[in-house]
């Protein structure tokens, strides 16, 4: 079925969904542990600095998947890719739950780590790379709400599994296998992506493809364009010391660097833990989390209906000074009331608002379209394998900095992370809304 512009939404949106389903694969096997977390380091008696371990050994995985991903795609394409993956995310979910003890479940973990790193990278570019500019936004935004769906139904899981008995985190885990397998017998309905194709000489089965989605006016016009902006320079990671791409690789970093150690994982992951701290017991706790995954699903879909209206930096700037004032809150409240009480809640929720409806679907968005078509693949792994860095750096240490620090000197420290990501934003982000992947790629020369 065709719009008024000749585009098949029918097709765009089969084959973003599908390729969406590897963000809720990525938002489930990160959350999962949220509720398995406290029955497993009950069972295996885990300290701070072991439950910390267990808590970031996927992250630790995702700097592999998110550090090699990108050359791969660039050599074998999405779509391979993204096959390899779904049979991996459903291995690592039975091999999670068959473990013996911690150094078993940390193996798995790490494994499943790559996967989720892997994802984090290929799924956004696939849907960057077939959809038209006016709709890119909106669709690429649509990964993050996938992601934002699996962190929902893991929640929900957690919350239906946990009094089932002493293996409950078990089953927790291996739920997993189920979407995994979903998604790939689903990945055979969608087609490589018209830019790879193009990039590895199957000219004719790009315009096919860009035909397909857009129609004949359409994949011409955006045919041409990606010849202009695609040359024969074999592809290599010598290419990212190109003077040329200093300015996008810098505020692909500088972004990727803010957008975690403001703390999003750790409000993801130790919620509960949180929850405990502020007077509430595990199950409240428990329930009190599937709350926040709501709150996230529901704004998320704000980002998705506005991205393409209001545009991406308008939007992190936004989002930057909310997760700030909601971080500075939580730190003011418990120097003033020993972090307890229903505050802490507000002020968490203020935080899942901000960076669900402004700062999460626009920053997979932002890092999937900004560098050039030659080299998409390689370069995103720049900011991605960043953020995995920072982002298990910060859920590996939360736990002891917790203990060690406090709750409000904890969120303080985050507090000026979130300002650093505003000040660098307000400095360097350029806005892209509207144009083509080749007219962004212009931007940064």
């Amino acid at each position: 079925m065709k719009n008024e512009n000749g585009i098949n939404m029918g097709q765009l949106m089969l084959s973003s969904i599908i390729a969406a389903l590897g963000g809720l694969l990525f938002g489930f096997d990160i959350a999962i542990i949220t509720g398995a977390g406290p029955f497993l380091t009950q069972a295996f008696g885990l300290d701070s600095i072991e439950e910390g371990w267990a808590y970031s050994s996927l992250l630790f995985g995702c700097l592999l998947g998110a550090a090699v991903a990108g050359r791969m795609t660039d050599v074998w394409g999405r779509k391979r890719i993204m096959l390899f993956l779904a049979i991996l995310f459903a291995l690592t979910s039975g091999w999670s739950a068959l473990a013996d003890n911690l150094t078993m479940l940390v193996m798995a973990r790490i494994v499943g780590g790559i996967a989720v790193g892997a994802a984090s990278l290929v799924v956004p570019m696939y849907i960057s790379e077939i959809s038209p500019s006016k709709y890119r936004g909106s669709l690429v935004s649509m990964y993050q709400l996938f992601i934002v769906t699996g962190i929902l139904i893991s929640y929900l899981i957690n919350y239906m599994l946990h009094d089932i008995g002493p293996n409950n985190w078990r089953w927790m885990f291996a739920t997993g296998a189920v979407p995994s397998l979903i998604f790939f017998f689903m990945l055979f309905f969608v087609s490589e992506t018209p830019r790879f194709l193009y990039l590895k000489g199957k000219k004719d089965e790009a315009l096919a493809v860009l035909e397909k989605i857009g129609g004949r006016k359409l994949a011409l016009e955006e045919f041409e364009e990606i010849k202009k902006s695609i040359n024969g320079e074999s592809i290599s990671f010598k290419m990212l010391l190109n003077p040329s791409l200093r300015k996008v690789l810098w505020v692909g970093f500088g972004m990727a660097v803010f957008i975690q150690l403001s703390g999003i994982n750790t409000i993801i992951d130790y919620s509960p833990k949180i929850f405990a701290s502020a007077g509430l017991n595990l199950d409240t706790g428990l329930f009190a989390t599937f709350g926040l995954g709501i709150v996230n699903f529901v704004f998320t879909w704000v980002s998705i209906l506005i991205v393409d209206k209001f545009g991406r930096r308008p939007l992190y700037i936004i989002g930057s000074a909310g997760i700030t004032l909601a971080l500075l809150g939580l730190t003011i409240v418990g120097f003033l009331d020993n972090f307890t009480g229903t505050i802490v809640l507000v002020f968490i929720v203020l935080f899942i608002v901000f960076f669900a409806a402004c700062l999460g679907p626009v920053f997979w968005t932002y890092m999937s379209e900004i560098f050039p078509n030659r080299i998409r693949g390689t370069a995103m792994s720049i900011p991605v394998f960043t953020q995995w860095v920072c982002n298990a750096l910060i859920v590996l240490l939360f736990p002891a900095m917790m203990k060690k620090l406090d709750l409000e000197i904890t969120f303080g420290i985050l507090t000026l992370f979130a300002l650093g990501q505003l000040i660098f934003v307000l400095k360097y982000m350029l806005e892209t809304k509207g144009k083509s992947l080749e007219q962004i790629e212009e931007l940064w020369k």
